[in-house]
């Protein structure tokens, strides 16, 4: 039977979409007061406008469909050519090109140490903070190409060389002769299946040539992630002891170092970004730094990319948190938007001050690590041990704070497309790269114990929030008593006093008195529950949720 216009009608409206969020992009990706404000504070106001730019970019419908894509359609490798030569290349996805040059152009990669102003590693901070709401795989070769510039200054003339094509702002993804590009990405080596963390238990062997300063390695490496570098920072057994040293994927001469990618990793998440086991046997390596002094050499490349894992943990938060806010403003229950509904607005404002916190901390950690870069002692001795605490701490809160973002949009929010899944699988990474959540609080410890200053430029920026919060004040006592007795077992608690009291100090002194109040109140007074949106009934959640969701409520 032919059905009746009737018929078709009543069945069109069955499939009627109604009460579901409109998409969010396009938005402004640097529309986060927490993030201006500490730009400017932290001595990059000089970079707002640009930034602004770079987050309307980052918003934009076609920016958030090439992260989708570069994830979608994940990297391939090629081991052999057709003709059975060997090639070892990764091949990737247009969208992941089109995100890792604008990451490049924009000044995401090395091109901060290339920059006299002040605040250009702020800048560069708050780019990633912005560009990362695109995805977050491509940020690990923009990450190891700004973290290789100050190892590899270790070796001047090696640095004569390759530092100009580091800090370049091209992109160029060919696989030719380092001096022969526009511009160079850097990746790492360091652990192998053995070790993992524990680096000094690696068995890659360093053989000396008749050319002095240039090795031949023998060995193979578990975990060197974005493999399509043009060089490689790697840790190998010389006949003093660990020793850094530079692997060119190409020689001068044209011919390709040995570096056989026996597989990539097939992880969790960061699925954009191929990760990878190479194999050296005669690969071709220069010496950086001296023999024996491989940990001091490349820990200047741990402290950046600890401050990246912290950056993009906090991106994360910021992203999830606008694709939540968004999503309750358009969605109705129960009669009522759920944005006003009251523990709705609950949770949304908790997850507000901990990624309002997260982002300002992110800020301050650049700003010290600029101050440092200038010679500022008090400024090092800070970044040294606050930058090893806040990768601790930030990095924890993420999976929880993703999961708690994803659970706003319901059902909806467990699917693929709506991209929160990806986000979720993201935020375990940044806690596990660079050293786990074990690895850093000892870390800290190691700090305290060993890095002069270390301590008390922690307790010289808590005091400049002193008398501000009485909640603040007991706790930084309670972090002093605690100081001189902490353990290797009690050494995450320890970290966490420590991280919570820092954050509180930067916001007593910077934001809002209804964030700080709330912050305060929950993560030090005890007035807070054992998940997100537990926060008392004192808690000004109107201001905290104006000043967090871009557009107010």
């Amino acid at each position: 039977m032919v059905p009746t216009l009737v018929q078709e009608q009543q069945r069109s409206a069955t499939h009627d979409v109604t009460n579901q969020a409109p998409p969010l992009a396009p938005y402004d990706a640097s529309d986060d007061p927490a993030l201006l404000e500490g730009l400017r504070r932290e001595g990059a106001g000089w970079a707002e406008d640009g930034l602004r730019r770079l987050g309307v970019r980052a918003g934009s419908a076609q920016a958030q469909e090439w992260g989708e894509q570069a994830n979608r359609h994940e990297p391939e490798l090629r081991t052999h050519d057709r003709y059975g030569n060997r090639i070892d290349e990764v091949e990737f996805h247009p969208s992941w090109h089109h995100l890792m040059r604008v990451a490049v152009n924009e000044g995401l990669a090395g091109s901060a140490w290339a920059d006299d102003r002040l605040g250009a590693h702020v800048a560069r901070t708050a780019g990633g903070l912005v560009w990362g709401h695109t995805e977050a795989g491509h940020g690990c070769p923009t990450s190891m190409t700004y973290a290789a510039v100050p190892a590899l200054r270790r070796q001047p003339e090696l640095a004569a060389v390759y530092e100009p094509l580091l800090t370049s702002r091209e992109y160029d993804p060919a696989l030719d002769v380092p001096t022969r590009k526009r511009g160079l990405l850097a990746g790492m080596g360091m652990t192998e299946k053995q070790g993992g963390s524990d680096v000094r238990t690696n068995t890659t062997v360093a053989t000396a040539t008749a050319e002095p300063g240039v090795y031949t390695l023998r060995g193979h490496k578990w975990f060197t992630s974005a493999p399509m570098c043009d060089v490689f920072l790697v840790l190998a057994q010389a006949p003093d002891g660990l020793s850094c040293f530079l692997v060119p994927r190409v020689l001068p001469d044209g011919s390709r170092n040995t570096f056989r990618i026996q597989r990539l990793k097939d992880k969790l998440g960061n699925r954009s970004n191929a990760s990878s086991e190479p194999e050296f046997d005669g690969t071709v390596a220069w010496l950086v730094g001296a023999e024996g002094q491989g940990v001091k050499t490349i820990i200047e490349m741990v402290n950046c990319t600890r401050l990246d894992c912290v950056m993009a943990s906090a991106t994360l938060m910021r992203k999830t948190l606008v694709e939540a806010g968004h999503h309750v403003r358009h969605r109705s229950a129960f009669g009522a938007r759920l944005v006003d509904q009251p523990l709705m607005r609950n949770v949304l404002a908790d997850l507000a001050l901990e990624s309002e916190a997260a982002t300002t901390l992110t800020l301050r950690l650049a700003g010290a690590a600029d101050r440092a870069v200038r010679g500022d002692a008090g400024e090092t001795a800070f970044r040294r041990i606050a930058t090893a605490v806040g990768k601790y701490w930030v990095t924890k809160r993420g999976p929880a704070f993703t999961a708690e973002a994803l659970e706003c949009l319901g059902g909806n929010g467990y699917v693929e497309d709506s991209g929160m899944p990806r986000h979720y699988r993201e935020a375990p990474l940044l806690s596990i790269w660079e050293g786990s959540g074990n690895v850093n609080a000892l870390d800290v410890l190691r700090a305290l114990s060993r890095e002069a200053g270390a301590a008390q430029a922690l307790f010289d920026e808590l005091a400049l929030a002193r008398g501000a919060d009485a909640r603040l004040d007991t706790a930084v006592a309670r972090l002093e008593q605690t100081l001189p007795t902490a353990t290797a077992s009690s050494a995450r608690r320890l970290v966490e006093l420590m991280a919570l009291t820092l954050q509180a100090s930067l916001l007593v002194r910077h934001a809002p008195p209804a964030v700080a109040d709330a912050f305060c109140a929950t993560r030090l007074g005890g007035d807070w529950g054992h998940s997100f949106g537990t926060l008392p009934d004192a808690a000004d959640l109107d201001t905290i949720l104006d000043r967090a969701l871009p557009g107010g409520k």
